[in-house]
Formats: C-alpha cells, structure tokens, sequence
C-alpha cells in the first residue's frame, strides 16, 4: 500500500503545480519527493537490511545500527566536503529522509551518535561511508535514431559477423568467437537473432535460417541424453575458454531456458515441431528436478545433476518460459511449476530480499547480500506483472525490486575523473555488485520493468525513465557498425580502449528498442546538456572508441 499511496500524494502535488511548469519538470519534482522513501528499510520487518555491501544511493538508506542502551536519541550526521545536514531520530536505524534532498551528490561519511536524556553523547551507534548518487532529473539525451532503426542495425551486426555466418558451414561453432563457450546464452542468443533476422529481411531469411538450424543442431548434439537427470539441458560451459575453464564439468540450472526460449524462437519461424518439442522436454525436465519448495540448485554437475552446494537460483528464468508457453501456445502443463516458483521467490527472495547474483562467469559462494544485481530483481518484478492477476501486494512488491534496481544499479549521471571524462555514458546501469560496470542487458532489464509498471498503473514518471534508458542505448550504438556495445563505461584508451561484445546482451537491446517501436509512444525527452558537460563530452568520447572485441 506504500506505493499506491506515494503514487497518490505524487498526483495531487502533479495537479498542484502552476500551469507553466512543464511535464518534465513534474516528473522530476515527482521522483525527488519518491527518493525520500527507502527502499525496503529493515526496520518495517518485512526484511532484514539488506545493504551492508552497498556502496551508493538514490533513495534515503536506511542502516542496521544497533542500539545504545540508555539511549533517547540518536543524532544523525553527513558530512560532505566542508558541508553537514544533521536531524534526530528515536531509533539509530531511522532513513535519512529528513535531510536526503539536501544532500548534493557525492561521497558523504554519516555518524549516528546516541545521546542521553540530557543531550549527552553517550557513543557512537555506527558509522558509514556512501556515494550520494545522481537523482533521476529529466530531460536526458533524445534517442540517437528511431528504436526499430537501432535494432535492426544491431540485428545485422551480429548477422554478419564471421564467427556468425560460419555457421552456415556446419553445427559447430566458431571458437575464435570466444564467448561461445557459453553455449546456453550465446548460442541460443544467436538462433534468436537469426530468427529476427528471418523475420525483418526476406531476403536474408534463407542464409539466417540456415544459421539458426545448425546451431540448433549444435545445442540438441551437446544436450544430456533421455534418461539423465539433466535430459535434454544443453550445457552452460563448452571447451575450455574463458570462465569455463575452471567450470569444467558444471551447469548452471537456470542457463538451459536460455536454449528452450531460442527454441520456441525457431519454432514460431519454421513451424518445425522439432523445436517445440525440444523445448517442452526441457521443460519436463525442470518440473522433474524442482524440489518440493518450488527451489532449484543455483550450480550444478553436468553429468550427476548434483548441487555444487546449497546456492539457490533466482527463478524468473523459469516463470518467464512458463508464462511464454501458457500465453502465446495455451500450454498449461507446466503452470503448477511457476506456481511453485513464484512460492519460492515470495517466500525467500522477497522476504530477504537478497537479489543475488547468477551469472555463470562469477563464483556462487558468496555472503548473503554480497553479490546483488538487478540482473535478478527487475526480471522478477517483470514476472510478477506479466501475471494476469495482480494484487495490490503483488505491485507493491514489483515497485519495491525495480527501486532497489534504480537505487543500488541505475546512474542517471556521472561523477568526472580528473580528466573531465566521466566514467560511464549516463544514463546507464550497472550489472552487480562483484561487476560495477554498466552493461546494455541491465538497461533493458529495468527499462522493461518500468514499461511494465507504467502500462500498469500510468506513472509517466516509470516511462520517463524507461525511455531515458532505451534512449541512451541508441546514443550508445556504434553508427558505422551497428554494433550495441555489451559495456556502457569508458576506458582507458591505452590500456583498455575495446570492450567486449556479447550476443545475449545485444539480443536483450533488440527486444527492448522494438518492444518500443511497437509501443509507439511519444517521446517527450529532449536533451538539456550544455555543450561542454560531462554528459556531452562522454557521448561524444564513445563514438570514438572502436568496435568491441568479438
């Protein structure tokens, strides 16, 4: 409830404001009023506090600081620069809401000194050092070309790449494309680009769909064999490149729907009932394996299916895939294990509210709350409003992950090395805690969610944002290529000056620019930056970097 009534006083104040202020301007009043909200505060008991390893905010934090015994107050103080904003709180875990939107942007330290009946420090309750990061404040740069223009010319990057058309030849990969070695992502990514391509050019339909069967054929010729634990899962790491050389012999659980969905991509461009089945077994396969809570092992060995340890997966891979099956081919065999999954993600993941991370190339064993991503929250949040029922609890809960997304991931702009070169093109956001880079998938996994919460609900302020990201994509896009790259930060141009490049990423771009070209909604964002500013001065250094290594 929350939510919906922060929505409410954001409409009244909307209406309350004088005829000449102008749409942006409301939005952005709108979203400094939202960032006086914590996002999921341990105190309320929904949750424990969730960010001991966080680094920055967008929302007012709150701390898990103990407390004082004999205490009546607590003082609460940031210091930045030669600045202080100070205020008191009955408890040492209050939010900083009474001061956060004085607070400029920057690295603040905060003290919480507890203090006796009389005014006297008696200690201190705790301490902590924090990035007091960017507000979202609109207008952000206008797209750099249409949506559909921007995807179709990522879409006919990746066609034409070499390691790409090679596999015309044959279903084996071309490895000097090293990323495939995760075959699960990058393969099955690239039969989903293919079936675009089939789709958007007919006149390169026959050579894309050449390309999709075999690597098709490739992913079905690696697959556990009927009988196994695993039947029918391609594998999550194949040779010895990259991550999967100390891989070797494991799988992620989640990874094989990555296959399954490129499947049924195949399916719907051919008709050919192979694929559909090969998805459905797949299917059968995580029914047979779900445990009786509705959990999945996060890692696993290939060929045993047994857990590398006691890691559980985040599941909005597989209520994605079920939902896909239910709505577009009226499937509904396998509803009761999206049910079950949505069990466990509500009973687990939302009431720890630890989103952690499960990317194949970064290690499963870490702390509670160490690795989190967006990777996992706003994917989810995305489930929950894919639902043809939901509750009032349910957008509340879908609200809550795609703040925590903004808050802990999204930068809305970029602090300046010594250089005046910032280091990363804003808007953008970042992938995970163990990865502070920005990556083009986790733009498109919170645009989404908030295209979603705005097709729920109206808040123009979710699709300001939702269109501010997408837009920054396009700006992103190398023009003379085609190529969306996979990171969205500067580097060094002696050292580091490429950047990797990975289908899967490029594919989730695609889906986003022409999920809004189907859209068709009215962009009213319209850049603002002066000439000179360290926005300006990023987009123009991108342009200049070279094509991402492959």
């Amino acid at each position: 409830m929350r939510k919906i009534i922060l929505l409410a006083v954001s409409a009244a104040l909307l209406f309350s404001c004088g005829r000449n202020e102008n749409k942006m301007e409301k939005l952005n009043r709108q979203a400094e009023k939202e960032y006086l909200v914590p996002v999921r505060p341990g105190y309320e008991g929904r949750n424990p506090f969730w960010n001991g390893y966080a680094k920055k905010f967008i929302y007012a934090p709150a701390f898990n600081f103990a407390e004082t015994e004999g205490a009546v107050l607590y003082r609460f103080t940031i210091s930045g620069g030669e600045d202080s904003w100070s205020f008191e709180a009955k408890a040492p875990t209050a939010a900083l809401s009474p001061v956060w939107n004085d607070i400029p942007v920057g690295k603040v330290h905060l003290k919480v000194e507890a203090l006796s009946s009389d005014g006297e420090v008696m200690g201190v309750a705790g301490e902590r050092d924090f990035l007091r990061d960017y507000p979202f404040e609109g207008p952000y740069p206008a797209k750099a070309r249409p949506y559909g223009q921007a995807a179709r010319m990522a879409l006919l990057y990746v066609h034409q790449m070499p390691q790409v058309l090679a596999w015309k030849n044959g279903p084996v990969p071309d490895m000097s494309y090293k990323h495939n070695t995760y075959a699960n992502k990058i393969i099955g990514a690239t039969i989903s680009n293919e079936c675009f391509i089939a789709r958007l050019y007919p006149e390169l339909r026959e050579d894309a769909l050449a390309i999709a069967r075999n690597a098709a054929a490739f992913l079905i010729s690696e697959s556990r064999p009927e009988g196994d634990v695993l039947a029918f899962f391609p594998p999550t790491y194949y040779q010895d490149l990259i991550a999967s050389k100390k891989n070797q012999g494991l799988t992620m659980t989640m990874d094989a729907l990555y296959s399954a969905q490129a499947f049924l991509d195949l399916y719907d461009e051919t008709s050919d009932s192979l694929y559909l089945d090969r998805a459905l077994k797949i299917a059968d396969t995580y029914a047979k394996i779900q445990g009786e809570d509705g959990s999945f092992p996060i890692k696993v060995h290939f060929e045993s299916g047994e857990p590398v340890n006691g890691s559980k997966a985040m599941l909005a891979p597989v209520v994605r895939f079920v939902q896909r099956l239910e709505k577009q081919y009226g499937i509904m065999d396998f509803t009761p294990m999206k049910e079950k999954a949505f069990g466990w993600m509500k009973e687990h993941a939302l009431k720890t509210f630890d989103l952690t991370g499960q990317f194949e190339d970064v290690g499963v064993d870490v702390e509670p709350y160490q690795n989190l991503t967006n990777c996992t929250a706003s994917p989810f949040a995305s489930c929950i409003l894919h639902e043809d029922k939901v509750t009032a609890e349910d957008l509340e809960n879908a609200f809550d992950l795609v703040r925590f997304s903004e808050d802990q991931f999204v930068h809305w702009r970029s602090l300046p090395r010594k250089n005046g070169i910032p280091h990363v093109s804003v808007p953008c956001v970042h992938e995970q805690y163990h990865y502070e880079t920005p990556v083009d998938n986790s733009s498109c996994n919170v645009a989404n969610a908030l295209l979603d919460l705005y097709e729920h609900t109206g808040d123009e302020l979710c699709l300001a944002k939702a269109l501010a990201l997408a837009d920054g994509l396009t700006i992103n896009q190398i023009a003379g290529s085609g190529q969306m790259p996979t990171t969205l930060d500067y580097r060094d141009p002696v050292r580091n000056s490429h950047r990797t490049f990975w289908i899967n990423c490029s594919l989730s771009s695609v889906r986003l620019l022409l999920r809004l070209e189907e859209m068709n909604l009215p962009n009213f964002l319209v850049s603002k930056w002066p000439a000179g500013s360290c926005s300006d001065i990023g987009n123009k250094a991108i342009g200049q970097l070279p094509v991402g290594r492959i």
